[in-house]
C-alpha cells in the first residue's frame, strides 16, 4: 500500500499537535493546582463547585455586612454611654438642687454645669457619622433628630424631628439586623431641663418654692425615664452585637467547610498529572523520531 507524502505529513502533524495540546493542558492544570479547567472536564463536579462558590460569595458578603454593622453598633453604644454618663451627672445636680437648704447663689451656680450637660446631651443625640448622616434619626438620616426652636416658649423648644423606623441589614440567609436607632422621648427630658434652668436662673430662686420644687421633681422624674430609655437601647445594642458575633462565627465555619469541599473536589492529583505529562511527552518524542526516520527513507536505499 502506498501512502502519499502529503497524507503522512498531515497524520504526523495532527499527532504532534494533539500531544502538544495535552502537554500544555496538563501544565496549566499543574500550575493552577486544579483538575477542572473547563466544565467539560467534569460537568457534575463543575456544578457542585459553582454552587459552593455562590454560597461562599454570599457568606463573604454576610460577614462583610456583620463587620460593618458591628462597627456602627459599637459607635452607637459609645454615644449612648456618653449620654448615660451625662444624665447621671445631671441627676446628681438635680438632687442637690432640690435641697431646700441651698441659697439662691448655690442654685445659680448649678446653672452653668446643667447648661453644659444640656448641650452635651443635645450634641450626642444629634451625632453624625463619617458620611454626614445623623445616627439617631431613624431612617430620616438627613434630618437632625432633636430640633431646637429658640422662638418657642420655655418647655417646648425641643422636639423630635426623626422617625422610629428601622433600617435593616442582611446578615444571613433570611436574617436581618436593625442598624439604626432613634432618640424619640429625649426631647421631653431636654424641655424639662430647659424649664429647670429657667427656674434656677430666676433671681432669688429657692428650692422651697412650690413651683420650683415641682419643676425640679418633674425634671428628676424625666431624667429617670430618659435613663431607662437609653439604658434599654444600650442593652438592645449589646444583645445585637452578641447575635452578630455568633452569626459571624457560624458563617466562618460554613466558609471553612466550603473551602475544604472546593479543595477536595477541584484539587489536582499531582501524581496522576505527572504520569499523564510523562506519557504525552514520550508520545511526542516518539512521533518526532518516527517523523524524522520516515522522512529519511528512500526507494533507492532499499534497492
Amino acid at each position: 500500500m502506498r501512502i502519499a507524502t502529503s497524507q503522512y505529513q498531515a497524520t504526523m502533524n495532527i499527532s504532534l499537535q494533539q500531544n502538544q495540546e495535552r502537554i500544555s493542558y496538563v501544565n496549566q492544570q499543574m500550575s493552577s493546582r486544579t483538575r477542572i479547567l473547563l466544565p467539560s472536564d467534569d460537568p457534575v463536579d463543575t456544578v457542585r463547585m459553582s454552587r459552593l462558590h455562590r454560597e461562599e460569595s454570599a457568606v463573604g458578603q454576610y460577614r462583610d455586612n456583620i463587620a460593618a454593622l458591628k462597627i456602627r453598633l459599637t459607635k452607637n453604644e459609645s454615644y449612648l454611654g456618653s449620654m448615660v454618663n451625662d444624665m447621671m451627672q445631671g441627676r446628681d445636680l438635680l438632687v442637690w438642687s432640690s435641697d431646700g437648704g441651698n441659697a439662691p447663689a448655690d442654685l445659680a451656680a448649678m446653672v452653668s454645669p446643667l447648661t453644659a450637660l444640656r448641650e452635651s446631651l443635645l450634641y450626642s443625640a444629634n451625632s453624625i457619622d463619617q458620611e454626614g448622616r445623623f445616627v439617631f434619626s431613624g431612617t430620616q438620616t438627613g434630618t437632625a433628630p432633636i430640633a431646637y426652636n429658640a422662638a418657642a416658649a420655655v418647655g417646648s423648644r425641643y422636639s423630635y424631628a426623626g422617625n422610629t423606623n428601622d433600617q435593616t441589614v442582611v446578615v444571613g440567609n433570611g436574617i436581618t439586623q436593625v442598624a439604626n436607632g432613634n432618640m424619640s422621648g429625649i426631647e421631653t427630658m431636654l424641655n424639662q431641663l430647659d424649664m429647670t434652668l429657667a427656674a434656677l436662673s430666676a433671681p432669688g430662686a429657692s428650692a422651697n418654692n412650690p413651683a420650683t420644687r415641682a419643676t425640679l421633681a418633674a425634671n428628676l422624674d424625666g431624667f429617670d425615664k430618659a435613663l431607662d430609655l437609653i439604658s434599654g437601647k444600650i442593652a438592645v445594642l449589646g444583645g445585637s452585637q452578641n447575635i452578630l458575633s455568633t452569626l459571624d462565627e457560624n458563617h466562618s465555619n460554613v466558609s471553612l467547610s466550603n473551602q475544604m469541599a472546593l479543595t477536595d473536589i477541584g484539587q489536582l492529583d499531582y501524581g496522576l498529572a505527572a504520569t499523564e505529562l510523562s506519557g504525552y511527552t514520550s508520545a511526542l518524542e516518539a512521533t518526532y523520531k518516527a517523523y524524522a526516520k520516515i522522512g529519511n527513507l528512500s526507494l533507492f536505499a532499499a534497492l
